[in-house]
């Protein structure tokens, strides 16, 4: 924890520098002695130690200053630092303006110049109020705070990045909170241009690029080599799995990931039929642990890069990021998962983290307290994203186009048991409203062929899912809808696909092209489940190394 800070202004450089050597013989070891010979200087000082969310706990100002005197000072700096203590050092003419001071702004004592002993006529006066101060004082949090608005889209990623990497932080809504609108208009002109991150060094980051925030975080962003036996792309379950295993074999293994660890099953609040948890566990601790694991064994795992483009030269695989950056692999795991599908309706593109959030319901629960939301979608994501939303909203209604939920049993048990939660069966969402926020939607029961209308605080949206293959699209032979086939699946009246190079057919989870492999989500055949998919990045990295060996 910092230091809380006392601060000492007069513009008498001599008593500045007699009252800094007496708090700092008896106060220098608890608190920051910080001294200052200008009233001005001082409010630009209180600026600075609000964005580092350091604490102020004593001011001891001199009355009579060029600027400004020392009430007006204090009448400024008790904006800021409501709770700190306030003493004014004053000279016998400026008694009247210590005791008017009293109820202008709250003073706590006023010393008389000179204050000599200290031990006699300074430090008695201020243990007593700093001790008055450490019972009252709400310490400021002092980890990363991140400002803006509900209703901003890269607030809403900044906010779903950290969630999502378990990197602790504070939400400050400058619409609600003058305070933290005061933050941001110190450090930026464009208050529209948000968020606005603060750090504990007192930087801050305006709208950052999620590769800035990852860098400014500590997560890895470069690669260390130029090479690697096995790249993954993808850090969900079949990903993770797959470096596991590739790691603790002594293999060079790197993996990249886009946006969060975990994929699709890092934001589930609680995953309850996955093996050797008889009490459930949540995605993202799931997803911890087994990001750990991995870096243990020496895996390297990239945030906030994406890989463009894959190229092919000998038996290299090539693939190229967005920062411009090339990396090579003998071996290629594609497990890219895939995304929920998104509203095709007018508006609701426009409505995007403003209301509507496509899964989040992690990342943004707690905003919604005691408000009516919405869960679009029937299976065991949307399911789990009730269930969280439940423990925060007043109603959560769960759209569901068909007649009855298709998620897993223990969770359709769990909607239909809590009393806060009503399933809409048989019904289509038709419109989004809203100008600038989420304000109604408008469904239809299909089977009543009945309208109606809804006021809505915010909607999360769970409806299907597309693989993302677009980074081999023109590279591997692929579904109709985007899923990469592999293995057998490959083989047509017993051939392999057309332009397959080796003489044996391809591995069980091997695309049309030798050396890259898919699993999980992304590959044509899978069923969905976070144990699926880890299975097949275990079986896909003994393919791997099947396919290493013969090179």
């Amino acid at each position: 924890m910092l230091k809380p800070v006392i601060f000492t202004i007069d513009d008498d450089v001599s008593v500045l520098n007699s009252v800094e050597r007496d708090l700092r013989a008896h106060y220098g070891q608890e608190y920051r002695i910080l001294p200052i010979d200008s009233a001005k200087t001082a409010l630009d000082y209180l600026k600075k130690i609000q964005q580092r969310s350091e604490t102020v706990a004593l001011f001891l100002v001199d009355q009579r200053m060029p600027e400004m005197s020392g009430v007006e000072f204090l009448e400024e700096a008790i904006q800021a630092y409501p709770q700190a203590k306030r003493v004014l050092l004053t000279a016998y003419a400026d008694t009247q303006a210590a005791i008017d001071s009293i109820n202008e702004v709250g003073l706590d004592y006023y010393l008389m110049k000179p204050w000599h002993p200290p031990e006699e006529r300074l430090y008695p006066i201020l243990d007593e109020l700093l001790e008055d101060w450490k019972i009252h004082v709400r310490l400021p949090y002092e980890g990363i705070r991140v400002a803006g608005t509900l209703w901003s889209l890269s607030s809403h990623q900044v906010k779903d990045f950290l969630t999502r990497h378990q990197i602790p932080y504070q939400w400050l809504d400058i619409e609600k909170d003058a305070a933290a609108r005061e933050l941001v208009e110190g450090v930026s002109s464009e208050v529209t241009k948000l968020p606005v991150v603060f750090f504990p060094d007192g930087k801050t980051l305006i709208q950052p690029e999620l590769t800035q925030l990852a860098e400014k975080v500590g997560l890895q962003t470069r690669a260390d080599l130029p090479f690697y036996d096995i790249v993954v792309v993808g850090s969900g379950p079949a990903g993770l799995a797959s470096a596991v295993y590739a790691g603790s074999e002594g293999y060079r293994c790197l993996v990249i990931e886009r946006a969060a660890p975990g994929g699709q099953a890092g934001s589930s609040p609680k995953i309850e039929n996955y093996l050797g948890f008889p009490t459930g566990i949540s995605g993202d601790d799931l997803t911890r642990r087994a990001v750990s694991q991995a870096k243990r064994f020496g895996v390297e795992i990239l945030s906030a890069q994406e890989a463009k483009q894959v190229v092919i030269k000998d038996t290299y695989r090539i693939i190229q990021l967005s920062d411009g950056a090339e990396i090579s692999c003998h071996a290629l795991l594609i497990a890219t998962g895939a995304s929920f599908h998104t509203l095709k309706m007018p508006g609701a593109a426009e409505l995007t983290g403003a209301g509507i959030y496509y899964g989040a319901a992690y990342t943004e629960a707690m905003n919604y307290k005691d408000q009516d939301v919405f869960v679009v979608g029937g299976a065991n994501s949307a399911a789990q994203g009730a269930i969280y939303l439940s423990q925060f909203a007043r109603k959560v209604r769960v759209l569901i186009r068909g007649p009855k939920p298709t998620a897993s049993k223990y969770l359709v048990d769990a909607l239909e048991q809590n009393p806060k939660i009503e399933l809409l069966l048989n019904t289509d969402l038709v419109e989004v409203r809203g100008k600038n926020t989420l304000e109604q939607i408008i469904v239809r029961n299909t089977a009543l062929d009945e309208t109606q209308m809804f006021n809505a605080a915010a909607m999360f949206v769970f409806i299907g899912v597309r693989p993302q293959s677009q980074l081999v699209a023109d590279l591997v032979k692929r579904s109709d809808k985007g899923y990469i086939y592999t293995g057998a699946d490959l083989i047509v009246d017993k051939k392999p696909p057309q332009g397959w190079t080796l003489e044996r057919d391809p591995f069980l989870l091997e695309t049309s092209v030798p050396g890259i492999f898919a699993a999980g989500d992304v590959r044509y055949g899978t069923n969905h489940r976070v144990s699926s998919a880890a299975g097949e990045g275990a079986i896909a990295f003994g393919l791997m190394k099947e396919y290493l060996k013969a090179l």
